[in-house]
């Protein structure tokens, strides 16, 4: 029994050439989330994150605001989807980095068809599971932590995998839990309690930590 934390890294690099890894605001936003977490009094008996660096970053930006020293659980079943591959599954022509607004509609725009196409099994984008198999990966760490661990648990991944955690224990359809991946905003938490029966949504999405009027200027979705 316990409470497991998910957390979407902080911001990254978008429209950079090199997507996977924090900018500056999304360390600081790490960083408070951890000091947030020993302000609130809230302790975690085992870390598990990703692999990608952006999981890597968020989760030393929170170890030092909460000056935790544990070494995670590393699962590769909590990296996110391969977005560029996802895209090109419906856009074979070469896509130019969204550098304006209405380029960043269409970005989310053509995720959001590549996404349903590939929960419908509509595409298999290019070097990507199906999207059962990569859903498997996910509900495999969720069954892990209900029936291995006690207490509380931190777990950081990107929002394409805590939507589909959402929506598994939510009992939702994929379109749902695409449509929750595109509001997660960045070092969010979503919260969960959970026996060895079952998970229980308790909170979805929350950046109680930026909310101050000193950081609500850090609130990010990208």
């Amino acid at each position: 029994m316990g409470n497991l934390y998910l957390v979407r890294h902080g911001q990254a690099s978008f429209g950079a050439e090199n997507y996977d890894q924090l900018s500056a605001l999304g360390q600081r936003q790490s960083v408070r989330l951890g000091e947030h977490f020993t302000q609130l009094g809230v302790t975690f008996d085992s870390v598990i994150t990703g692999t990608l660096q952006r999981h890597q970053q968020t989760w030393q930006g929170i170890a030092r605001g909460a000056g935790l020293n544990h070494t995670p659980i590393e699962r590769s079943g909590l990296n996110e989807y391969d977005n560029v591959a996802v895209l090109q599954a419906v856009h074979p022509g070469p896509l130019r980095h969204p550098s304006t607004p209405e380029d960043v509609k269409q970005h989310f725009r053509l995720l959001r068809d590549g996404l349903t196409q590939w929960s419908e099994g509509k595409v298999k984008p290019v070097g990507m599971p199906t999207y059962a198999r990569w859903v498997e990966a996910i509900t495999d760490v969720l069954d892990h932590v209900r029936s291995q661990v006690n207490g509380n648990v931190l777990l950081v991944s990107s929002g394409g995998p805590i939507a589909t955690a959402v929506g598994h224990v939510l009992g939702t359809s994929p379109q749902t839990s695409i449509e929750l991946n595109l509001r997660i905003r960045n070092s969010a938490v979503t919260e969960f309690a959970f026996t060895p029966k079952r998970h229980t949504l308790v909170a979805f999405n929350s950046v109680a930590h930026l909310e101050s009027p000193p950081y609500a200027g850090w609130i990010t979705y990208t």
